[in-house]
């Protein structure tokens, strides 16, 4: 199976990716998000570390149960041949209603099918008020193309 674009990565290619990745954890739908990983990709998500699709599927579901009505913006910082990094932000609220937004970084090494085969997250998550919220589209989904990204906005 191959994931367009391959490494190595060029600035388009590498934003490009990013987006894809955006979108596709905007769709919350743990299996689709899956697919663009190695079989035996290796994560580490703030202190879970963990291996392989179906471990990728189980964490998504649990994420997900848990950051409702989540929206997801991620930003290229640096790309390198096979290798990317992503800043994001996203909000989020838990059963209570009490609303989040997360922000972190990613590190991504891809194999040559464009699949990723590691992924590194840092996150920290800050409580905000609803009215405080940034991100306001149709979820789930995709960013819309009027949202802009983060653009040089640090938090």
């Amino acid at each position: 199976m191959s994931r367009p674009p391959l490494p190595p990565f060029t600035r388009e290619t590498a934003a490009q990716k990013a987006r894809m990745a955006e979108d596709a954890w905007n769709s919350r739908d743990p299996v689709k998000v899956s697919l663009a990983y190695t079989e035996d990709s290796r994560w580490r998500n703030r202190s879970e570390v963990f291996q392989g699709r179906e471990a990728i599927v189980a964490f998504l579901t649990r994420k997900w149960e848990k950051e409702q009505d989540y929206r997801l913006i991620k930003d290229l910082w640096a790309f390198d041949g096979n290798r990317i990094a992503v800043r994001f932000q996203y909000e989020w609220h838990d059963a209570n209603g009490q609303w989040y937004r997360s922000y972190g970084n990613e590190q991504w090494e891809f194999d040559e099918h464009g699949l990723m085969k590691r992924r590194e997250a840092s996150i920290n998550d800050i409580m905000i008020a609803e009215k405080d919220r940034r991100f306001h589209w149709a979820a789930p989904g995709p960013r819309p193309a009027d949202v802009p990204g983060l653009g040089t906005d640090p938090f």
